[in-house]
């Protein structure tokens, strides 16, 4: 049986998009993360927060304003836009829900706060639904 070429590559073309956007929405989602615990974000912040250097943070700051999803200027906090805010709600939900799920399997909290990370940007919403149903299903 022969299969056709689209269905095959499909998941290989969804794959690579959804890493496309891993890099943009962990910074979205750390951004926010900051902002709601220290009142504010800065570079130095993310750069910790990753483990990554100043230089690093500053490109990827560059590009995520230029897909307008952040605010920054020398010497300023970052912000994020309505869209980087967005995102970064949708994000942190996603990555909640993953992150209850494993649990909810018997995975380890450090395990599972692992694997949420990377499972967070793959998961497709059929199935990030499918796990919201059975997490309410057993926490009734």
């Amino acid at each position: 049986m022969e299969h056709n070429k689209n269905e095959r590559s499909e998941p290989y073309h969804r794959t690579r998009d959804h890493h496309a956007n891993e890099t943009a929405e962990d910074y979205v989602e750390a951004i926010f993360d900051l902002i709601e615990e220290r009142g504010e974000c800065r570079v130095l912040d993310l750069a910790r927060h990753f483990d990554v250097s100043h230089v690093t943070v500053s490109r990827i700051a560059t590009r995520l304003k230029a897909e307008n999803l952040l605010d920054t200027a020398p010497y300023r906090p970052i912000t994020l836009t309505r869209e980087g805010t967005k995102l970064a709600k949708r994000v942190k939900k996603r990555h909640e829900i993953v992150l209850k799920f494993l649990l909810a399997l018997g995975v380890d909290k450090k395990t599972a706060q692992i694997d949420s990370e990377g499972i967070e940007h793959h998961v497709s919403e059929k199935t990030l639904a499918a796990m919201k149903r059975h997490l309410d299903k057993n926490n009734r």
